[in-house]
């Protein structure tokens, strides 16, 4: 079947094979729909994904590579290890969930603007209240906010949305705790979607579509334990 942009229905909660993306731009699937937790949850689970920005439809994207970390891949460098030790820092799982996703934008929006629109923060502040997507937060001993991320979470593995920092080194923190907190739940890995320089400093290597969506079908039967994402602090995560 020759790849085509799919018009998605409001009403019937579907979408085509993530394999009929576009090739130009590389990985537009669909445009339409709508963000609710059904929809939301069915596209993480098929390897598709939204990204638009305010004024545009609701596009949906499954790219031919996929950027991942391998929890056994991140890259903790030395000065970030000397971070840690100096800091001390204090890592928690959904305290602050709308500090994160709302700090997210507000970064974003002032650099080069920002896909995180008013309907994704109204769409994943509502999968997070059904406990589907999640914010870890790092904090000095102040009680500052020193970085964070957050993403959805239904397989075996963690598709991150969007990471931020207020002080150095704080979204660096925030993925070496996410890693660590996935290998302790032997969950698979970290979806980062995108690739970028930052990412891949970390560890994100590149995989073709048709390998992402094998190792996406074998995590569906990752059974997510009940205590993973209670609010809680993360002790002892720095290894």
């Amino acid at each position: 079947m020759t790849p085509r942009l799919y018009q998605l229905s409001t009403d019937i909660i579907d979408f085509p094979s993530p394999t009929l993306a576009l090739k130009e731009p590389d990985g537009l699937l669909a445009i339409g729909g709508c963000l609710s937790p059904a929809r939301l949850n069915l596209a993480y689970k098929s390897g598709i994904f939204p990204w638009f920005n305010e004024k545009e439809p609701i596009m949906w994207w499954s790219p031919s590579e996929r950027a991942v970390i391998k929890t056994g891949n991140f890259h903790i460098s030395r000065s970030l290890k000397k971070v840690a030790r100096k800091t001390k820092p204090i890592v928690t799982v959904n305290k602050a969930f709308e500090a994160v996703i709302n700090t997210c934008r507000e970064q974003r929006l002032h650099a080069e603007g920002t896909w995180i629109n008013h309907q994704m923060l109204a769409a994943y502040s509502e999968m997070h209240a059904l406990g589907f997507a999640h914010s870890l937060e790092v904090w000095d001993r102040n009680n500052n906010l020193m970085g964070g991320l957050y993403g959805v979470m239904n397989s075996g593995i963690f598709c991150g949305e969007s990471m931020f920092f207020n002080q150095a080194n704080g979204s660096k923190l925030a993925m070496w705790a996410l890693v660590n907190w996935l290998k302790k739940n032997n969950a698979h890995f970290i979806d980062c979607q995108l690739e970028n320089p930052y990412l891949t400093s970390l560890g994100a290597k590149l995989i073709p579509r048709s390998e992402f969506l094998a190792k996406l079908k074998l995590a569906q039967s990752f059974d997510i334990p009940s205590s993973m994402w209670k609010t809680q602090v993360l002790e002892e995560i720095y290894e």
